[in-house]
């Protein structure tokens, strides 16, 4: 719902509020409805608002209780403001608002650090407590909304945004090797606390941070998912009732924390169309939002799936938005999402999102989507392979899901960047943790605590902040997935996966929809890559930034450039290999080269590819 940032000094000097402004005005899409600043001293918070509960400035930000010694900057929502509200009142606190934001500062005073497990939301705060001169940070348990930031000897600066902390400056922007590593292997995704720069890390999810002016950190994770089955077992017909009461208390909360209107974004595949049967008795005028693609030739898959978002549209006498979009468009448009990214994401359906957000932005302020579904009820084709693989656990899942093995890295990456198989000691560590049942208890759990976070979660935030639009995910609901955490995996992945999903939609959406092959959200054109796309990568790889930054072995990129379609050419969860490598390159020149241009940089020759 906003954007925030801050600064809190070291070394004795008052908080630096010129680079509060820059972040500030980095973070301006997010958060269009208001800017505000505040400064104490060493410690200086922006913020930027998208106003969606409590409409009046009585809920602006940062937001002071001078009573309690108090200060916030709050991204995000917590679901359950009312009933904490009403516990905060009975124990003798006074509201001036009726803010989920005002409900953090009354919580943290009345409980400490420890508030945050008492919150059902996604959200990333930080809190200057003046009774100590300590700041807080917090982020939800599945890392929804984002934290990065940047600390050295003399400050430590966060922002909601990557690029406001360049904008700040003084970062160490050198690319972080063992980063570069898990970016080119799990499709992008680079667990916190580490990005793509050594200079910037994020806090992990379910995490606080506590520092004070003299340096002194106390980090904590204050929640675990466990992945064992239940004493006593339970029946598939208990297992389906708790998941049909789970998640509809999931949409209420989600739905019912707003006083603005809340949309749907409808793909067409069982995940949205079950948000939208689970609302559409509550919501009058349910607005729902579909959008499809050009196909790029006759072998190409089909890029619309407004076959069935029409019959989920008409079943439920939904206020249906489609939207087609030309290639052409696609093509135009890439610039601006790239730009846009606060990380490089691979997944080719992150310019569909933010298109698709431009368009919903402009009738709705908030709007619940289906992503974290098939992380959480087991829906990708690469589940059952895993399953059915042997080996050990890391085998079984590298062979089924990591876009290349450390080889084919290592025959890609410049020597400069070559490090050891750091991917694959991440993976063992994550899957030997504790408290799994199973070989696939340890898959999903690592999926929906490190890799979902990274990936779906990461630009379900970014692009449609970048268009003031609030996107929720109630598939992300907590107690949902510690509920799927300790389902028995068969169970999850029967009839081809999701099947607690497709047993309680019986009854409630067509069938047509529930028993439809698996979608996914298609941009052919970054798939296929061919014709004009094809030349646009060419040109990123080829251009003089890519060859002086001298991240790529030459030989390897020619060889995708010759056969950009062969079937090596593409990774194990189906993604383009040379896509990758361009937009890399590409957000690198338009996001990082352009912050301090100079000897070692390109100069922003990147922005002027595509423009």
């Amino acid at each position: 719902m906003c954007g925030i940032c801050g600064e809190l000094r070291f070394d004795g000097w008052l908080a630096d509020s010129a680079a509060i402004e820059r972040m500030s005005a980095k973070l301006a899409r997010r958060g269009p409805d208001h800017a505000g600043q505040f400064a104490d001293g060493p410690l200086a918070f922006g913020h930027r608002r998208l106003a969606i509960i409590d409409l009046t400035h009585s809920a602006d930000q940062p937001m002071a209780d001078p009573e309690l010694q108090l200060v916030l900057v709050f991204n995000g929502t917590i679901y359950n403001y009312r009933e904490l509200r009403e516990e905060l009142v009975a124990l003798g606190y006074h509201f001036f608002s009726q803010s989920d934001t005002e409900v953090i500062l009354k919580a943290w005073h009345a409980w400490g650090e420890a508030c945050v497990e008492r919150f059902f939301g996604m959200f990333a705060f930080a809190l200057w407590d003046q009774r100590d001169a300590s700041l807080f940070l917090a982020r939800d348990r599945f890392g929804i909304k984002p934290l990065y930031f940047t600390q050295d000897a003399a400050r430590l600066r966060f922002a909601s945004s990557l690029q406001a902390l360049l904008a700040a400056g003084g970062v160490d922007m050198q690319l972080d090797p063992v980063a570069l590593h898990h970016h080119f292997s799990l499709h992008g995704v680079v667990p916190a606390p580490r990005t793509i720069l050594r200079g910037v890390k994020k806090l992990a999810p379910a995490t606080t941070l506590r520092i004070n002016s003299d340096r002194q950190v106390t980090q904590r994770r204050y929640w675990h998912l466990n992945a064992t089955r239940p004493t006593p077992a339970l029946t598939e017909a208990e297992w389906l009732d708790a998941t049909r009461s789970v998640l509809t208390r999931a949409v209420e909360r989600h739905r019912l924390a707003a006083d603005v209107p809340v949309g749907v974004l409808l793909s067409g595949g069982l995940d949205s169309s079950l948000l939208v049967a689970l609302l559409a008795d509550h919501v009058n005028n349910l607005q729902t939002f579909s959008m499809g693609f050009e196909d790029v030739g006759a072998d190409s898959e089909k890029a619309d799936e407004f076959e069935y978002s029409d019959l989920i549209a008409q079943h439920f006498k939904t206020r249906h938005h489609k939207y087609l979009i030309p290639n052409s468009e696609v093509l135009s448009r890439l610039p601006e999402a790239v730009v846009a990214m606060t990380e490089p994401m691979v997944s080719q359906d992150v310019i569909a999102f933010y298109l698709l957000s431009e368009r919903v932005s402009k009738e709705v302020k908030v709007a619940l989507a289906g992503q974290g579904a098939d992380e959480v009820f087991g829906g990708y084709f690469w589940y059952p392979r895993m399953d059915a693989a042997t080996g050990t656990p890391l085998q079984r899942f590298s062979q089924n899901y990591v876009d290349r093995d450390h080889a084919e890295y290592l025959e890609m990456i410049a020597p400069a960047w070559q490090v050891p198989d750091v991917t694959a000691e991440l993976v063992a560590r994550e899957l030997a943790k504790p408290q799994a049942d199973s070989f696939l208890d340890e898959v999903f759990r690592f999926d929906v605590t490190t890799l979902m976070v990274d990936d779906p979660v990461k630009r379900m935030d970014n692009m449609p902040m970048a268009w003031g639009l609030e996107t929720r995910v109630p598939f992300v609901d907590h107690e949902l997935v510690e509920l799927a955490a300790s389902m028995p995996p068969e169970l999850k992945l029967k009839e081809g996966g999701k099947y607690p999903l497709k047993a309680i939609s019986r009854g409630l959406i067509p069938d047509a929809v529930i028993d439809r092959p698996k979608g996914y959200f298609p941009v052919p054109a970054l798939k296929y890559v061919r014709g004009p796309f094809l030349e646009l990568m060419r040109g990123i790889l080829q251009s003089d930034a890519c060859i002086r930054r001298g991240l790529y072995q030459r030989a390897y990129v020619d060889k995708l450039l010759a056969e950009p379609e062969a079937e090596a050419h593409f990774t194990r969860i189906n993604g383009s290999k040379l896509w990758h490598l361009a937009l890399l390159e590409w957000w690198l020149q338009v996001n990082v080269d352009c912050v301090e241009p100079g000897p070692a940089n390109a100069a922003c020759s990147g922005a002027s590819l595509v423009a």
